[in-house]
């Protein structure tokens, strides 16, 4: 078979080393040359970069896939596609589903799947068996899998005892991060929103803020104790970015990510009633959006995961109370970054883009694969070609999941994906996915 060659032609190239005008050439998977006018390869294939950034593949932290169990809803290849879609070439599935991700065969079997997959599905494991919060699960089994993230997501470890031994087991599992959905059930317990004055005026019980700071405290306190590596998922909340930003100036092993929904919506949206914007962690005040954005502007806060969360229509239709929390957002994700926090200057777009690529690949261990970059000879192509002008309206039938929850939907959006490259093989051309 021949060598297979691949140009990206006139774009901006991104990465953590900077910006500069370049054409990328690929051969065989791997980039072979960055600079100003190469010559394409007699048939190599030819993307359009013209008046785009070109970046390291985009890379999520945080995605709900479904399989196996919940099909109906998605699955690796349908959320793989959608992942593609909107310019990510990996993503670490969460482990929430049906049997849960805390046994090695269904472990391997997500594994599998997400190799031949759109983007690259690494899976998340579970930190409890069944997610129930009381005992380990093998950690170590799953870590020789290829696990590098355990989380109960949509679950909080609320004993500070498992959670220490969580930590002090993954301490010795090079490069492993235990993950933590930071909400205290006894404070959450019946509420579907969060509680504040849009609660009490809608009449909706809410979810305080302070099960989730009252959360990450104890949990920075055992990170201190145990010398463990700590993530903190979907960061809402304004009275937790002081804890965090306290622990990183005290070296602590802490990351954390914060959602593209909470960063431009707020608790005001639920008063239309519409459970697309039901979520755990509830939107909260724009003062908590706010803080937010400007953790992420600071570093203090990492990454921006999607947290993509597909519900079938006949689920999330029901009543506000009776709904499921939850939006898609594998598609849209860099485009409300662009359209709401760059474009109008609350972030460059080197922040976003770091947020988005390089620092969660690092904080998965997917750097190791090559996911990240930087756009240099030598390393794996993945890449996303993005056109920061191009303005577009996502609509329920054009997108690649299996449901449509997202509150996006119909509305303009600035900046899409054009291209995707994955492996060195083009798996999104002009926004279609090819694979």
């Amino acid at each position: 078979m021949g060598e297979r060659t691949l140009l990206v032609r006139g774009g901006t190239v991104v990465d953590v080393t900077g910006s500069r005008r370049a054409d990328v050439l690929v051969r065989d998977g791997v980039i072979a040359e960055v600079a100003d006018g190469v010559d394409a390869p007699a048939g190599a294939t030819v993307l359009d970069g013209e008046g785009a950034l070109v970046t390291p593949g985009l890379v999520d932290l945080h995605a709900h896939l479904r399989e196996p169990g919940g099909v109906e809803a998605e699955t690796i290849e349908t959320g793989a596609r959608a992942g593609a879609r909107g310019g990510f070439t990996a993503l670490v599935a969460m482990p929430n589903t049906e049997p849960p991700l805390d046994d090695p065969a269904v472990v391997a079997a997500v594994a599998a799947a997400g190799v031949r997959s759109a983007c690259r599905v690494v899976p998340a494991g579970c930190v409890t068996r069944g997610r129930a919060g009381t005992e380990l699960a093998p950690l170590g089994e799953l870590y020789d899998l290829g696990v590098r993230i355990f989380t109960d997501d949509g679950a909080c470890v609320a004993d500070a005892a498992v959670m220490r031994h969580a930590l002090e087991y993954a301490r010795a599992l090079p490069g492993a991060v235990i993950a933590q959905h930071a909400e205290d059930p006894a404070l959450t317990d019946g509420g579907h929103m969060h509680e504040g004055a849009w609660s009490g005026r809608l009449g909706i019980p809410g979810r305080s803020a302070t099960a989730e700071t009252a959360v990450v405290a104890r949990d920075l306190a055992l990170v201190r104790l145990t010398g463990g590596r700590y993530h903190l998922l979907h960061c809402s909340a304004a009275g937790t970015v002081p804890l965090l930003r306290a622990a990183r100036a005290e070296g602590l092993a802490v990351t954390a990510e914060v959602t593209p929904q909470h960063c431009v919506l707020t608790d005001a949206c639920c008063a239309t009633f519409d459970p697309v914007y039901k979520l755990y962690p509830p939107l909260r005040e724009p003062a908590d959006r706010d803080a937010m954005v400007d953790a992420l502007a600071d570093g203090t806060i990492d990454a921006v995961a999607t947290d993509h969360a597909p519900h079938p229509p006949v689920t999330k239709e029901r009543p506000f109370e009776e709904a499921p929390p939850g939006m898609t957002g594998l598609e849209t994700a860099l485009a409300v970054l662009w359209t709401h926090l760059v474009r109008p200057g609350h972030l460059s777009a080197e922040q976003v883009l770091a947020a988005l690529s390089w620092r969660p690949a690092a904080i998965a261990g997917l750097d190791r694969l090559g996911h990240g970059g930087p756009v240099v000879p030598g390393r794996p192509a993945h890449l996303c070609v993005f056109d920061p002008e191009v303005r577009w309206r996502p609509e329920p039938a054009d997108t690649a999941s299996r449901s449509r929850n997202n509150p996006f939907f119909g509305t303009e959006l600035v900046g899409r994906v054009r291209h995707t490259v994955l492996d060195g093989a083009p798996v999104v051309i002009e926004h279609v996915a090819e694979r």
